[in-house]
């Protein structure tokens, strides 16, 4: 792998409890990764972000972590991780490892410690517990909202039986927040990031990297209606804090400290992107996703619009820029980009809802991919995209899992819909998922059709569609190149990179297509026209 690979790199997320279950138990597990790594050769990409694996109740599908050091059993077991490990590095993959800072499940026994040790003791300064108000203190400290919906605080009850004070989750009440002031947190973590690089993770996807610090005095707010991660032009007082960034110059030099290119990759919800960019300053992160892209709509002016500011953003402080389109977090972008405007992120979709046509979506998704993947940087893709999954809608209420979901008593669907179970195989039990056909998340009928195994070799799937851009986007050398825009229609975004000219027509209405070969096609071409949600990558003659 050539120097700097984070620059350019095709990262896969892989979401373990959906993606192959070894056991029959219905959840995915270490050792179905492992089964399945060859496919991911075959599909060509340069690295897996694994979303949590780590001890956990599982009350948010393991973003509340009960040991940062172990494997949940539900996964297997750490030797599982290492043999996955292994046998990533042995075929080339990079293996980069969610990790969780921002809060600890309520069952983690820092957390279980603070509760016992009691008021004013070292314990509880490792999360934000503070006194309410009002008459006893029966009222929370403040009028923040969790993101999940409902008060951001709980209170406690002391072992005597009396009324406690109240602490802090911004996620889901099974989740404290950590109080990022002590310095006993910061040893913590720096212990958790070496025992994982020691064992020769590759680096760390960091969720929520834009939290961890409150503002001083944790004052009063008001989010913006439809605010949620934190993607909004003013900052909430839990969300982008300077305080972070000192986190990260710490951690940064833990990285340097090993041999080897380990990269730290931040999910900020910050904007503008010029914001963003303060994560991946030369002695901070690598790479922070870019949700300003993820969050654009498909449309010629505004994608123009959001790689010039993500290109500059990005470009100013020395660091490469991301594009993503999908995620564990976020309806399914052949779903999302046909609704306007699609709800805000983390509220989804459900029966409801508008529908979608999903011959239509695919088209219009697969278009957004081969522009995305035209890009120079380094692109990121979610696990079952390359099989053209659109987001679930039909789940049943009972089935839904989400804590958002929970949360609002069932007013925001969540974000169940883009995490059932993948398939892998039309014919066989749960599309291959699971030997026995059990499936966490029902998967709904039909879900065969898209199974790798129908693709497979099918050269107008989107599968092999997938495999031939990625293909093409190294041959080129598209993710270290530059983009020279040229002039387009209405609806039409074109540029040059690589050697290759690239056209998408976002709109509806067919365009002449500009002469070369066709190297790579989103959906049909002929008759020298570029259809309606279309892309191109053409070679001059």
């Amino acid at each position: 792998m050539s120097e700097h690979w984070w620059r350019t790199a095709i990262i896969y997320q892989v979401y373990p409890r959906s993606f192959a279950d070894s056991n029959g138990d219905g959840v995915g597990d270490l050792p179905g990764i492992t089964s399945r790594l060859d496919a991911l050769v075959e599909l060509g990409i340069d690295a897996i972000w694994l979303s949590p694996f780590m001890t956990s109740p599982q009350r948010d599908a393991g973003y509340d972590v009960a040991d940062y050091c172990d494997v949940d059993p539900l996964f297997g077991t750490l030797a599982d991780f290492d043999a996955l490990l292994a046998a990533a590095h042995e075929r080339g993959i990079r293996l980069v490892v969610d990790l969780v800072p921002n809060h600890s499940s309520n069952e983690h026994p820092w957390f279980r410690e603070a509760l016992a040790a009691g008021p004013g003791s070292p314990e509880r300064d490792r999360y934000v517990f503070r006194a309410g108000v009002g008459k006893g203190g029966t009222l929370p400290p403040n009028n923040w909202q969790s993101v999940f919906g409902g008060p951001a605080w709980t209170r406690i009850t002391e072992a005597d039986g009396t009324p406690g004070p109240w602490y802090l989750h911004i996620f889901d009440s099974s989740q404290p927040d950590f109080d990022w002031s002590n310095p006993w947190v910061h040893d913590r973590f720096r212990e958790v990031l070496r025992f994982w690089l020691d064992r020769g993770v590759d680096g760390f996807r960091v969720d929520v990297a834009h939290g961890l610090v409150k503002a001083d005095g944790l004052p009063d707010y008001e989010p913006p209606a439809g605010g949620s991660m934190g993607g909004d032009a003013e900052l909430a007082p839990y969300w982008g804090q300077d305080g972070v960034h000192e986190v990260y110059r710490e951690w940064r030099r833990v990285l340097e400290e090993y041999d080897g290119e380990r990269v730290l990759i931040g999910e900020a919800w910050v904007l503008p992107l010029r914001r963003m960019a303060q994560w991946v300053r030369p002695d901070e992160m690598h790479q922070t996703f870019n949700f300003g892209y993820l969050e654009a709509p498909w449309d010629a002016v505004a994608l123009r619009a959001v790689v010039d500011e993500s290109l500059a953003a990005f470009g100013g402080v020395g660091a490469p820029s991301t594009w993503v389109l999908s995620n564990h977090d976020v309806i399914r972008h052949p779903t999302r980009l046909t609704l306007t405007p699609p709800p805000p992120q983390g509220e989804g979709i459900g029966p409801r809802s508008p529908r979608v046509d999903e011959a239509s979506g695919l088209r219009r998704g697969r278009a957004a991919t081969a522009f995305m993947l035209a890009l120079p940087g380094s692109s990121y893709l979610y696990q079952g995209e390359e099989l053209g999954l659109p987001e679930v809608v039909d789940l049943p209420d009972t089935a839904r899992q989400d804590p958002t979901f929970i949360r609002t008593e069932g007013r925001h669907y969540g974000r169940d819909g883009c995490r059932v179970p993948i398939p892998w195989e039309a014919d066989a039990p749960a599309a291959g998922f699971s030997p026995t056909g059990s499936s966490w998340l029902p998967q709904p009928a039909g879900w065969g059709s898209h199974a790798r195994d129908t693709q497979r070799g099918i050269p107008d799937s989107t599968l092999e569609f997938y495999r031939t851009a990625l293909a093409a986007r190294r041959e080129h050398g598209l993710g270290a190149g530059e983009i020279e825009w040229l002039d387009a229609g209405p609806d039409v975004i074109a540029l040059r990179n690589g050697g290759l000219t690239i056209v998408s027509n976002t709109g509806t209405t067919p365009v002449p297509l500009p002469v070369g070969d066709v190297v790579v096609a989103s959906g049909p071409v002929s008759d020298g026209e570029l259809p309606g949600d279309t892309t191109v990558w053409l070679r001059a003659d």
